[in-house]
């Protein structure tokens, strides 16, 4: 499955900070857990592409 391909899987995304001071991923699909830390600077990259694909993505609906 690629990023463009359409699925009807859902899955539960938490997005929050860790006791040690890292930002944590956590999916939830199916019976699989996914959990990710990133460090704080890594995370606040991660949030900036994620705020260029919406951008992205907004101009293609026009």
């Amino acid at each position: 499955m690629g990023i463009n391909d359409e699925n009807d899987l859902s899955a539960d995304l938490q997005i929050g900070p860790t006791s040690l001071g890292m930002v944590r991923i956590f999916v939830a699909a199916e019976g699989q857990e996914i959990a990710m830390d990133f460090d704080p600077e890594e995370a606040a990259e991660i949030a900036e592409e994620i705020l260029a694909a919406a951008d992205a993505a907004k101009q293609m609906k026009r």
